[in-house]
């Protein structure tokens, strides 16, 4: 018998095509009159189609959200929050703008509402990740999980199709990080399994048709699934190494997880097998590793963190930093073996499982 124990987290999800139109009635459902639209620069035009659709219940936009929240911008969008008296935030967009939103609720107690525009999963988790001073420092705390996340199909169709797969891959990672967490369970191993299935369907197709509803929504569908995933259980080595290369070196968050994560599963197989079996199983493969290359091969990805600007005097830095306060890992964190997972993805190498 396997003993766990499963903490579900408390969240209202709306999912479909065109729900971004119900906003208004769950913002008068939530009793907000004075909800403050949070964007990045690029995404400034969505976020202003969101205040029309809230019409007198918007109260003003926030378009400065920006990768890896730093809290100088945090700073700058609680000046805003204050002068327009805000009593809530609609954050539409990816994780930069989902984490500027959980960072205004911890600081604030207001409430958030989501409308996720990639398939990053920040938005089903309790997990806020901020960077001040050239560290990104993570924390858990129920204050940021947002009450009503509404996943609107539509809102995903022009996401470009390399973000797209990028993105996709980022979601990967947590429902395969998942399959080995110290705290797994059944259900959450059930979601993983389905989430990656999900996606790695999805990509191609939305690779070859950027438009392709149904494709679309299969992979918004296994995007939530990820998330719930990275919102139940803890994360491991492959996210300790992406929160410290992100932080550090400000490099694309989604980029840098598709780069790394081959690598941190060759780190792990010999020590998750079970969770290798999963993986392989979702992706229809023989094997977790190669199902995963064959995935980004096909999507036609960067492989090496060189590619994405970090320096290569940075390999040895990052991997102190990432073993000096480790996430619990199924394979001890070894500095060394770090050194060399990292240095790898550097270079753009073939992930293999000889540390």
């Amino acid at each position: 018998m396997r003993e766990f124990v499963y903490n579900a987290a408390p969240a209202r999800i709306l999912f479909g095509s065109g729900t971004r139109q119900r906003l208004p009635d769950e913002a008068e459902r939530l009793g907000l009159e004075r909800l403050l639209v949070l964007s990045t620069p690029d995404q400034e035009a969505v976020g202003r189609s969101i205040a029309e659709i809230l019409g007198s219940r918007a109260t003003g936009l926030f378009s400065g959200a920006v990768m890896h929240t730093p809290v100088a911008v945090t700073e700058e969008a609680l000046a805003v929050v204050a002068a327009s008296k805000a009593d809530g935030v609609v954050a539409v967009g990816g994780g930069s703008t989902t984490g500027l939103g959980k960072a205004i609720a911890l600081r604030t107690g207001l409430p958030q509402i989501v409308l996720p525009t990639t398939y990053a999963g920040s938005e089903m988790t309790p997990i806020l990740g901020e960077t001040e001073g050239g560290l990104k420092r993570t924390q858990t705390t129920a204050k940021v999980l947002p009450g009503t996340v509404i996943y609107d199909v539509d809102l995903t169709l022009s996401l470009p199709p390399s973000i797209s797969s990028v993105s996709g891959i980022n979601a990967i990672a947590h429902a395969s990080e998942a399959l080995y967490a110290r705290d797994g369970n059944p259900v959450i191993e059930l979601i993983a399994q389905e989430g990656i299935r999900a996606l790695a369907a999805a990509l191609p197709r939305i690779v070859d048709e950027p438009r392709n509803g149904p494709a679309r929504a299969d992979a918004l569908y296994g995007a939530w699934l990820c998330g719930l995933c990275l919102g139940a259980v803890g994360m491991a080595l492959h996210h300790k190494l992406c929160h410290t290369l992100g932080g550090s070196f400000d490099l694309p968050h989604a980029e840098t997880h598709t780069i790394v994560l081959p690598h941190a599963l060759s780190y792990n197989a010999q020590a998750a097998p079970r969770a290798m079996a999963c993986i392989a199983s979702a992706l229809g493969s023989k094997d977790a590793l190669s199902g995963l290359s064959a995935l980004l091969e096909r999507l036609k990805l960067k492989r090496s963190l060189a590619e994405i600007g970090m320096p290569e005097t940075g390999i040895s830095r990052a991997a102190d930093l990432a073993t000096a306060n480790p996430y619990w890992n199924p394979r001890p964190v070894e500095r060394d073996a770090v050194y060399e997972l990292i240095r790898r993805a550097y270079a753009g190498e073939a992930p293999r499982a000889d540390f």
